[in-house]
Protein backbone atom coordinates (compact mmCIF):
# COMPACT_ATOMS: atom_id res chain seq x y z
CA UNK A 1 0.00 0.00 0.00
CA UNK A 2 2.98 2.86 0.77
CA UNK A 3 3.96 1.51 -2.55
CA UNK A 4 1.54 2.96 -4.44
CA UNK A 5 1.17 5.83 -1.85
CA UNK A 6 4.98 7.02 -2.67
CA UNK A 7 4.44 5.64 -6.71
CA UNK A 8 1.20 8.61 -6.72
CA UNK A 9 3.48 10.84 -5.55
CA UNK A 10 5.84 10.55 -7.69
CA UNK A 11 3.63 10.62 -10.76
CA UNK A 12 2.14 13.60 -9.03
CA UNK A 13 5.66 15.60 -9.32
CA UNK A 14 6.33 14.19 -12.69
CA UNK A 15 2.90 15.30 -13.76
CA UNK A 16 3.53 19.31 -12.96
CA UNK A 17 6.90 19.33 -13.66
CA UNK A 18 5.73 18.12 -17.28
CA UNK A 19 3.08 21.56 -17.35
CA UNK A 20 5.55 23.66 -15.39
CA UNK A 21 9.00 22.94 -18.05
CA UNK A 22 6.21 21.91 -21.02
CA UNK A 23 8.80 18.66 -21.42
CA UNK A 24 7.80 15.29 -23.02
CA UNK A 25 7.09 12.98 -20.23
CA UNK A 26 9.20 10.85 -22.15
CA UNK A 27 12.25 12.89 -22.05
CA UNK A 28 11.33 13.62 -18.66
CA UNK A 29 11.56 9.80 -17.92
CA UNK A 30 14.54 8.87 -20.09
CA UNK A 31 16.86 11.89 -19.43
CA UNK A 32 16.21 11.51 -15.32
CA UNK A 33 15.08 15.24 -14.89
CA UNK A 34 12.45 14.29 -12.33
CA UNK A 35 12.65 14.94 -8.89
CA UNK A 36 14.81 12.25 -7.12
CA UNK A 37 13.51 12.81 -3.46
CA UNK A 38 10.99 10.23 -3.68
CA UNK A 39 13.53 8.00 -5.57
CA UNK A 40 13.76 6.28 -8.78
CA UNK A 41 10.00 6.42 -10.37
CA UNK A 42 8.45 2.97 -9.52
CA UNK A 43 6.86 0.96 -12.25
CA UNK A 44 3.64 2.52 -10.82
CA UNK A 45 4.39 5.62 -11.16
CA UNK A 46 5.59 5.46 -14.82
CA UNK A 47 2.40 3.42 -15.36
CA UNK A 48 0.31 6.51 -14.19
CA UNK A 49 2.49 9.56 -15.73
CA UNK A 50 1.80 7.48 -18.97
CA UNK A 51 -1.18 6.31 -18.99
CA UNK A 52 -2.42 9.73 -17.79
CA UNK A 53 -0.68 11.30 -20.94
CA UNK A 54 -2.11 8.39 -23.23
CA UNK A 55 -5.64 9.23 -22.06
CA UNK A 56 -5.01 13.14 -21.01
CA UNK A 57 -8.37 14.30 -23.68
CA UNK A 58 -10.67 11.89 -22.55
CA UNK A 59 -9.56 12.32 -18.47
CA UNK A 60 -9.23 16.25 -19.09
CA UNK A 61 -13.10 16.73 -20.53
CA UNK A 62 -14.44 14.53 -18.03
CA UNK A 63 -12.62 16.79 -15.54
CA UNK A 64 -14.10 19.84 -16.97
CA UNK A 65 -17.88 18.21 -17.31
CA UNK A 66 -17.94 17.51 -13.99
CA UNK A 67 -16.34 20.50 -11.90
CA UNK A 68 -19.20 22.59 -12.02
CA UNK A 69 -18.46 25.87 -13.02
CA UNK A 70 -13.88 25.37 -13.54
CA UNK A 71 -12.25 24.90 -16.77
CA UNK A 72 -9.38 23.19 -16.68
CA UNK A 73 -7.50 26.04 -17.10
CA UNK A 74 -8.95 28.22 -14.13
CA UNK A 75 -8.01 25.30 -11.61
CA UNK A 76 -4.65 24.90 -9.81
CA UNK A 77 -2.02 23.28 -11.23
CA UNK A 78 -1.67 20.98 -8.85
CA UNK A 79 -5.49 20.33 -8.18
CA UNK A 80 -5.58 19.54 -11.77
CA UNK A 81 -2.85 17.07 -12.03
CA UNK A 82 -4.11 15.12 -8.57
CA UNK A 83 -7.82 14.89 -10.34
CA UNK A 84 -5.81 13.98 -13.84
CA UNK A 85 -4.11 10.64 -11.67
CA UNK A 86 -7.45 10.47 -9.77
CA UNK A 87 -9.26 9.89 -12.59
CA UNK A 88 -7.21 7.50 -14.61
CA UNK A 89 -6.85 5.32 -11.54
CA UNK A 90 -10.81 5.21 -11.73
CA UNK A 91 -11.40 4.60 -15.52
CA UNK A 92 -7.89 2.34 -16.39
CA UNK A 93 -7.41 0.62 -12.70
CA UNK A 94 -10.40 0.30 -11.43
CA UNK A 95 -9.53 -3.62 -11.46
CA UNK A 96 -7.23 -3.71 -8.70
CA UNK A 97 -7.78 0.43 -7.16
CA UNK A 98 -11.21 0.87 -6.13
CA UNK A 99 -12.75 4.04 -6.45
CA UNK A 100 -12.50 4.90 -2.84
CA UNK A 101 -8.98 4.52 -2.38
CA UNK A 102 -8.35 6.20 -5.52
CA UNK A 103 -10.72 9.12 -3.98
CA UNK A 104 -8.77 8.89 -0.55
CA UNK A 105 -5.39 9.26 -2.04
CA UNK A 106 -6.14 12.06 -4.26
CA UNK A 107 -8.32 13.92 -1.20
CA UNK A 108 -4.89 12.86 0.70
CA UNK A 109 -2.62 14.34 -1.60
CA UNK A 110 -4.48 17.83 -2.03
CA UNK A 111 -4.14 18.47 1.49
CA UNK A 112 -0.16 17.76 1.41
CA UNK A 113 0.05 19.36 -2.02
CA UNK A 114 -2.77 22.04 -2.96
CA UNK A 115 -3.99 25.43 -0.80
CA UNK A 116 -6.74 25.28 1.82
CA UNK A 117 -9.83 24.38 -0.27
CA UNK A 118 -8.36 21.63 -2.90
CA UNK A 119 -8.75 18.75 -0.88
CA UNK A 120 -12.79 20.22 -0.57
CA UNK A 121 -12.54 20.33 -4.61
CA UNK A 122 -10.64 17.03 -5.43
CA UNK A 123 -13.09 14.94 -3.33
CA UNK A 124 -16.31 16.88 -4.64
CA UNK A 125 -15.04 16.34 -8.14
CA UNK A 126 -14.35 12.59 -7.80
CA UNK A 127 -16.97 11.97 -5.68
CA UNK A 128 -19.77 12.76 -8.70
CA UNK A 129 -17.42 10.85 -11.02
CA UNK A 130 -17.84 8.06 -8.36
CA UNK A 131 -21.45 8.40 -8.55
CA UNK A 132 -21.56 8.43 -12.34
CA UNK A 133 -19.30 5.37 -12.31
CA UNK A 134 -21.94 3.79 -9.73
CA UNK A 135 -24.74 4.77 -12.22
CA UNK A 136 -22.21 3.10 -15.51
CA UNK A 137 -22.24 6.88 -16.73
CA UNK A 138 -18.25 6.04 -17.15
CA UNK A 139 -18.31 2.92 -19.26
CA UNK A 140 -18.45 4.93 -22.49
CA UNK A 141 -15.56 7.17 -22.10
CA UNK A 142 -13.18 4.26 -20.83
CA UNK A 143 -13.90 2.79 -23.92
CA UNK A 144 -13.10 5.57 -26.21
Amino acid sequence: MLERRRARHQALHILYQREITEQPLGRILSEGTFSVEDGEPTEYARDIVLGVEAHQSRIDRLIEETSSNWTLSRMPLVDRNILRLAVWEMLYRDEDVPDSVAINEAVEMAKVYGGEDSSKFVNGVLGRLADQADAGGLEEARDE
